[in-house]
Formats: C-alpha cells, sequence, structure tokens
C-alpha cells in the first residue's frame, strides 16, 4: 500500500503530465464570464518592453484583502492608447483571462485600457447604444436621403466657433445657399440639452441640417452620445448630417443621422453639390446637345435631297411611260388570249354540233327513211305487227297512218 491516498501503485493509477494539469486548469478557464470582461483596478509594476508591449498587474484591495492579477497588452493594442499607463492609475481595462502555460499563471490579455472616470462613461456609452438600438434609432431603413439640390441648410453647432465658418465657407465656394443657424453649446453638462433643443427648432426650416462641433476629447464630445440628442436626431423630419468631432471620432449622434461626415466642412461638401462640376456638367450636354443636333439636321438633309431626287418630273415620266408599256402589254396579251379562246369555244361548238347532229334519229329521214311508230312506240321489228295494226309513219317533212295489210320476214322479200 502506498503511504498517500491516490498515489500510483504497480502503475495501475494514471499520473497527470505538467502539460495536462496546465491544459485543464486553462480549459476550466475557458468560460464566458472570463471572455471579453472590464476588470477595474491599480495599475502596480507597469514595464513596457522593447518590442512596445505592457507588462503590468491590476490590484485592489478592500476589507484589508488584497488582489491581484498580471497583466499584458500587446504592442498592436498599446499604439492606439491616448497615455501611457503608469503605476498607480485607476483604470478599466477589456480583455480576456487566461492561462499562460508556459509560465503556469492566470493573467489578462488587455485589448483595451482606460482611466477609470472615462471608462465609466465609455461604458455608459455602450449601454445607451445598446439600448437606442434597440428601439431601432440605428435601423438603416429608417434613414432618409439627403435632397440633391437644397434651397436652404440648417446648422446646429457653436455661433462662435470655427465649424460655422467652416460650413459657410465651403457652401458659399461650392453651392451657395440660405443658411439658419440654430446656435447651442457644443459642450459641457447641460450641452446635450441645449443641442437636442437646437435640433428640434431647425427641423422643418430647411431641406437639410448639418449638427456639427470640431474636434476634440472623448469628454468633449460626450454631449453627442447623449440619447437626448439622438432622439432628437431620430425624430427629424429634415435629413440629418452629423459633422462631430475628426474622421477617427464615432459618437451616437453619427449612428442616428442619416448621412456621417468626417469633418464639418466634409458635412457642407455632402449638403449641396460643386458648382463647378454642374457648370462643367452643363457644358458637356451643351455640347452633346449641339453635336446631337447638328447630326439631326444633317440626316434630315440628306433624307430631303433623297427625296427631290426621288420625285424628280422626268423620272416620274420614265415610270409612267414603263406603266404605259406594260398596260398595253398586257392588253394585247388579254385581246390574244380572249380571241383563241373565242376560236376554241367555236371550234368545241361545230364539234359538238356535228356530234349532235350524228346522234339525230331523224337525221336518216332525210334521206327517204320513215319512222314507225305503234301506240307511241317505235316499231323495230315485223314480230310485233299484226295485219289491220294501224301504224304511224314519221317522214322527214310530215307523216301518216297506214294500215298493215300483210306480215312477213325479212326472208320473204
Amino acid at each position: 500500500m502506498g503511504l498517500f491516498p491516490g498515489l500510483p501503485v504497480d502503475g495501475q493509477a494514471a499520473v497527470l503530465t505538467v502539460a495536462e494539469v496546465t491544459g485543464i486548469i486553462r480549459g476550466a478557464l475557458d468560460i464566458p464570464a472570463l471572455a471579453g470582461c472590464w476588470v477595474r483596478g491599480e495599475v502596480t509594476g507597469c514595464k513596457r518592453s522593447a518590442a512596445g508591449h505592457f507588462f503590468f498587474s491590476l490590484s485592489e484591495t478592500r476589507g484589508g484583502k488584497s488582489a491581484v492579477i498580471p497583466a499584458v497588452m500587446f504592442r498592436g493594442n498599446a499604439a492606439a492608447l491616448p497615455f501611457d499607463p503608469a503605476d498607480g492609475m485607476d483604470v478599466l481595462a477589456f480583455g480576456t483571462v487566461d492561462f499562460y502555460e508556459a509560465q503556469g499563471k492566470c493573467q489578462l490579455y488587455v485589448e483595451d485600457l482606460r482611466r477609470a472616470g472615462e471608462g465609466e462613461k465609455h461604458l455608459l456609452v455602450e449601454r445607451w447604444k445598446k439600448e437606442l438600438a434597440a428601439e431601432g434609432l440605428f435601423d438603416p431603413g429608417r434613414k432618409k436621403g439627403v435632397p440633391a439640390f437644397p434651397r436652404r441648410i440648417a446648422v446646429v453647432t457653436s455661433a462662435t466657433g470655427a465649424v460655422l465658418h467652416d460650413i459657410t465657407n465651403v457652401l458659399s465656394r461650392r453651392y451657395p445657399v440660405e443658411v439658419i443657424l440654430s446656435p447651442t453649446a457644443v459642450q459641457g453638462d447641460l450641452a446635450h440639452i441645449e443641442i437636442a433643443a437646437a435640433i428640434g427648432r431647425a427641423d422643418g426650416l430647411a431641406d437639410v441640417m448639418i449638427v456639427g462641433r470640431g474636434g476634440g476629447s472623448f469628454e468633449d464630445l460626450f454631449p453627442f452620445n447623449r440619447p437626448e440628442v439622438v432622439r432628437a436626431i431620430a425624430a427629424c423630419t429634415t435629413p440629418v448630417i452629423s459633422a462631430v468631432g475628426h474622421e477617427v471620432d464615432t459618437t451616437l449622434a453619427d449612428l442616428a443621422a442619416d448621412l456621417r461626415a468626417p469633418t464639418p466642412s466634409a458635412a457642407a461638401e455632402l449638403a449641396v453639390p460643386d458648382r463647378a462640376d454642374l457648370l462643367a456638367g452643363l457644358g458637356r450636354d451643351r455640347v452633346r446637345l449641339s453635336d446631337g443636333m447638328f447630326r439631326q439636321i444633317e440626316r434630315r438633309r440628306d433624307e430631303l435631297e433623297n427625296l427631290r431626287l426621288r420625285l424628280r418630273p422626268d423620272r416620274y415620266r420614265r415610270r409612267i411611260a414603263e406603266q404605259r408599256q406594260g398596260l398595253s402589254d398586257l392588253e394585247e396579251r388579254i385581246v390574244r388570249g380572249c380571241m383563241q379562246g373565242v376560236e376554241r369555244r367555236g371550234l368545241a361548238l361545230s364539234e359538238m354540233k356535228a356530234r349532235l347532229r350524228a346522234d339525230n334519229p331523224f337525221a336518216p329521214l332525210q334521206r327517204g327513211y320513215a319512222l314507225a311508230t305503234k301506240s307511241g312506240a317505235v316499231v323495230g321489228s315485223v314480230r310485233g305487227l299484226l295485219p289491220g295494226d294501224r301504224i304511224a309513219l314519221r317522214l322527214a317533212d310530215g307523216g301518216c297512218t297506214v294500215v298493215v295489210e300483210d306480215v312477213y320476214d325479212a326472208e320473204d322479200l
């Protein structure tokens, strides 16, 4: 027997390798709660390697107890940080908890790192984003198109900032239109209320609305993430172009707007066409129309010339003469055909007359013969006669009635 329970005896019990143990631990950590989670803590032991990776720990002391988890942020994610983490910072780290088998330790693989105060606002924006998306305010199907040729543009921004100046400069250069300013504060604790009210005031007064402000930090742009501003944009009947911050900045107002521009100047360019391009296009259209008109005139001229040539009198006289000659030939053929037909029919009638004359039973009477009938029946034999019978004789020029005196056969003649 072994000294410890479960100790392998005689090679019968299984023995786990180190890799198997670390694999079991790593598999146990593969749970949703530790995949893509936010962790708040104080940065300790922060070091940056020559390759650009950050290695540090997140620690917390609560109720006299301390807790520490090692963390690593690789170069690709670390390059996007707006600050360098340092010991003592209170931060929010987003990443995945996993087991590093090579060193036998559990650590947090950080993808995003934010200061705790700013991080809380980021979490708040993420929550608002989900709630507003559930309301359908970011649905692409509800977005309106921007008119091609607006006559009036409303601008919701600060009356004293550079944004209004940039927008009006672009509009005056590209396509001068009437600009309506709906002034508002664009940063501060109550700025979101003013922005929402300014949007509501401008709605319906113009063909397009630009809501914008210049670049700034996440804190500066935070009012444009507020649900009040997002709902005000979504409720507009006027198409809204958002122009908040720079191209890398994306706020919830951008997601609710009908069109997003990377900068206020770009928003002005999206709102109106370029007058120079329109004039150039009109010039091209004028050339095409002119060329097309001249081509049509040339074709019609050629057609008229062809008609004139086809309608020349001498040509028609020749055609009429040809038609007359054809009619004369046709008339001659018809007359000739008719005469030949009459001749053929005359010959046929003569032949029929001769045949009828030959078949006439009275024809022999002209040669001295007589036709004898008894009681209306032709007498063809003496066997039908008796002495004393009365018979009628039909001669060539008349007839008579005779009485049979005697009857004899041909042999007795």
